[in-house]
């Protein structure tokens, strides 16, 4: 008997999903828990493993359908011998193919049309009436210069009538108006890349952003990081990054500053005296989000580990919701791909998202102010200036930079 591979719950509150890449082909032999199917919802993409081993048989969503939580992606036919024959046993007779369309003309008009009842013809939209196709040979030259001018095709001006007319046309999200060109491509926007834009318009649209810059001063850390950085790395089996030394920092600022660790509810102030922060990283579909948890409880090991299995469960599309639910300040790192300078956008609810940047040479003042040359980062501290005054967020930028230019305060908590 086939066992079913079906879409897993995604989380409160959603209900349909996005069918993504198959990792497998019908016919194919599978394992127990490997992954088959990524399957995006508009939080997270998710790697839907096998519920048995046996022999892919029937795939009966293709890439790209919207799905239901609970509906049968596929079936797997359990143990090899089966299996084999499964394919063609359940495959039944093969579905007609559609017929051609018939090319517009005397020929595939009928002999006869009825007289149209009401409205009169004279009346009815252009489609509606007899000898009055949407092919280009039956449009007016001026109708399809006009077309012409507008970037517009037949498969256009029926949509059009079609509303005219009162039928259901596209939807909100629709490029009936402006279609892809000849050497461009139109991609429709993944859920999860809805939810991303839907939620930074909000951002924008419900907090007060602003953003507040300093610098850092990275020698002490680089230090570190040259004479430790080896011994760390045998003893933990994870290299010793940037993250951890800006998480401690921020959890202690925080700690210093608590209404950029609270939220707007409703007209009254959540303080939130747990630490969760949110550490962007580049996944398999896109940025995402995921949270440490208490990261004041946390050593510097335990936090870059945790960091490492969730950048890496990122690229691998096995982020859960868990893991992105809940965070109370973010950090977002744009220096790994080159970013000298941004201004991060706020994760909703939060209050206040660090932004990091490139680790850059430059000369500054040293003592008796001789010039130095000094690795240095700029910070930007994007807030919600409904809660957080200008003051707070300086404060804030201030204290982390202390701490960052003296990491030893971080690891004595000094």
């Amino acid at each position: 008997m086939a066992v079913e591979l079906k879409v897993p719950s995604l989380g409160e509150s959603i209900t349909q999903a996005q069918v993504g890449q198959w990792l497998k082909r019908e016919g194919d032999p599978v394992a127990l828990d490997e992954p088959l199917v990524d399957v995006e919802s508009e939080k997270a993409t998710v790697a839907v493993p096998a519920p048995a081993a046996g022999i892919l048989t029937r795939i009966l969503r293709k890439q790209g359908q919207t799905v239901a939580v609970g509906e049968v992606l596929a079936e797997i036919e359990p143990g090899e011998a089966k299996a084999a024959a499964a394919p063609a046993e359940r495959a039944g007779p093969p579905q007609a193919a559609p017929p051609p369309p018939v090319p517009p003309g005397p020929a595939a008009r009928p002999a006869a049309a009825p007289p149209p009842a009401s409205p009169p013809a004279a009346a009815a939209p252009l489609a509606a009436r007899p000898g009055h196709g949407v092919g280009e040979a039956r449009l007016s030259p001026s109708a399809r210069r006009l077309l012409a001018e507008h970037g517009l095709g037949k498969g256009d001006l029926l949509r059009l009538l079609e509303a005219a007319a009162g039928k259901p046309g596209p939807g909100p999200s629709s490029t009936a108006l402006a279609p892809a060109g000849a050497r461009e491509r139109l991609v429709p926007m993944s859920p999860l890349r809805r939810t991303v834009a839907r939620r930074l318009l909000e951002a924008q649209e419900n907090a007060a952003i602003l953003t507040t810059f300093n610098e850092v001063d990275m020698s002490r850390v680089l230090e570190l990081r040259e004479r430790y950085g080896t011994a760390f790395l045998e003893k933990y089996g994870v290299k010793l990054g940037f993250m951890s030394f800006f998480v401690k920092a921020s959890v202690e600022a925080l700690l210093a500053f608590p209404s950029v660790n609270a939220e707007v509810r409703g007209d009254a102030i959540l303080f939130k005296d747990h630490y969760d922060i949110g550490v962007a990283v580049g996944g398999g579909k896109g940025l995402v989000v995921p949270v440490v948890r208490d990261a004041d409880q946390l050593s510097f090991a335990q936090v870059e580990l945790s960091i490492a299995e969730l950048a890496k469960k990122a690229k691998e599309n096995r982020i859960s919701m868990e893991d992105l639910a809940g965070g109370t300040f973010t950090i977002s790192n744009g220096g790994i791909y080159g970013s000298l300078l941004s201004t991060p956008i706020l994760n909703p609810p939060q209050s206040g998202i660090l932004g990091l940047h490139k680790i850059e040479k430059r000369v500054v003042a040293g003592p008796g102010d001789v010039p130095v040359v000094r690795p240095m980062m700029f910070l930007a501290l994007s807030y919600d200036h409904r809660i957080i005054d200008g003051r707070e967020a300086v404060s804030f930028l201030v204290k982390l930079k202390e701490l960052v230019e003296e990491p030893s305060r971080l690891m004595l908590d000094v």
